[in-house]
């Protein structure tokens, strides 16, 4: 069984230190094959945000991706937004859409962040035309018996969360990324875990979110979801912080589909 543990929303500047220890402890003790961290770092992109992301990331010695959320672009500097968005990154550049050596799963980059969009809330997700191009080229090169996961911050269709990505072109993203052959699209940004099924062409393709390891909870205590693979078959489970069990230092809620949405609700 491969096992990866997916988290995202980590906000270094509003990270929630417990929840940090809570994850490493975790990582630390069960060993899963890999971490995947779909966006937001940091919390305003500022250097010193990224050297401790960095810093903490490394710490869990496991093959480590990390994808670009939107807290990760600099926002108050728009000459370092237009012009040199990714110059901070550069503490956690070798793990920018690192590729992982997963025998029979493999992780697809999607970028949906960007610099620039013509509505008022930058923070919100877009597929570009290039970007998708990218990822779905990625996708159809692999080996068709090989489990797709495309990795990216924004969910690219609503998943009934208190939070919304409202993600230009995404369902358009989604049915295409179906088509091509993934089998599941892996996001943050809302804050809070889910998991559910949308069917393109008669193809099931699943949407999993992670929540958060910051401060800025929503309707979930920090939370990240294991990731269990059996051969063409995985199953999520979101692993809350201290939730129903205080004696234990994470419960599991292993629920998926329509019931995790319900759950969720």
């Amino acid at each position: 069984m491969i096992r990866l543990f997916h988290v995202s929303d980590i906000h270094f500047g509003a990270e929630d230190r417990e929840a940090l220890d809570w994850f490493a402890h975790r990582t630390r003790e069960e060993q899963p094959d890999a971490v995947i961290v779909t966006g937001d770092l940091t919390m305003r992109a500022r250097s010193h945000e990224f050297a401790a992301a960095a810093e903490w990331l490394r710490s869990l010695d496991r093959p480590t991706t990390v994808e670009v959320g939107n807290h990760d672009l600099p926002y108050f500097d728009l000459f370092a937004r237009f012009f040199r968005p990714y110059r901070r990154y550069r503490a956690v550049e070798d793990m920018i859409e690192k590729p992982l050596d997963l025998k029979g799963v493999a992780i697809v980059p999607l970028k949906t962040t960007a610099r620039f969009q013509f509505r008022l809330n930058w923070s919100k997700g877009r597929v570009s035309t290039r970007a998708l191009q990218k990822s779905l080229s990625i996708v159809e090169s692999l080996p068709k018996d090989e489990l797709v996961f495309v990795a990216c911050h924004h969910p690219l269709v609503e998943a009934d969360t208190q939070a919304t990505s409202r993600t230009r072109r995404g369902r358009q993203a989604l049915e295409a990324l179906a088509t091509a052959g993934a089998d599941a699209v892996l996001t943050g940004h809302v804050h809070d875990p889910f998991d559910i099924e949308r069917h393109v062409e008669g193809k099931p393709i699943r949407l999993v979110g992670a929540g958060t390891l910051s401060e800025r909870v929503r309707e979930h205590p920090p939370s990240f979801n294991e990731i269990r693979i059996e051969g063409r078959s995985f199953e999520t489970v979101a692993r809350f912080m201290n939730e129903a069990h205080p004696e234990r230092e994470g419960a599991e809620v292993p629920v998926t589909g329509d019931e995790r949405r319900a759950a969720n609700a």
